[in-house]
């Protein structure tokens, strides 16, 4: 399978994952993606829910349907967004918060090391060449 492939692929189903997600937020996962809101943001937990969500199903559609000059900025955007949501996560372990069945220390910790998984996925399966170390 040639990179290129295997870079639409990951892209897609990342993208496509993002959506379902961000659909749940509006819809099936709503009280699910409240435990994951920090006490700290100024608005209520279901309007970020509802806010994120809609990000989510933007993002996850353009991670799917951009054209390629535009995929690496879309996966920067990606990128952060996944930055961006990760005091969400830290705010679940931190507060012992049970949602989408991280109901232990121990899950909730795990969960936390996947998030920079995704990161390097959006960047990974965006990128056209290939990155140089600085």
């Amino acid at each position: 399978m040639k990179t290129t492939t295997g870079k639409s692929i990951a892209r897609i189903i990342l993208g496509t994952g993002l959506i379902i997600a961000g659909i749940g937020h509006l819809t099936f996962a709503r009280k699910e993606f409240q435990a994951q809101v920090p006490d700290w943001v100024p608005l209520k937990k279901d309007d970020t829910v509802i806010y994120s969500g809609l990000v989510e199903i933007a993002m996850g559609t353009a991670l799917v349907f951009a054209p390629k000059k535009y995929r690496p900025a879309v996966g920067i955007l990606a990128a952060s967004l996944f930055v961006a949501v990760f005091p969400g996560n830290i705010s679940q372990y931190v507060n012992k918060r049970d949602g989408f069945g991280l109901d232990t220390d121990q899950k909730r910790l795990m969960r936390l090391f996947f998030q920079p998984v995704l990161i390097f996925w959006a960047i990974k399966s965006t990128q056209q060449k290939r990155l140089k170390a600085l």
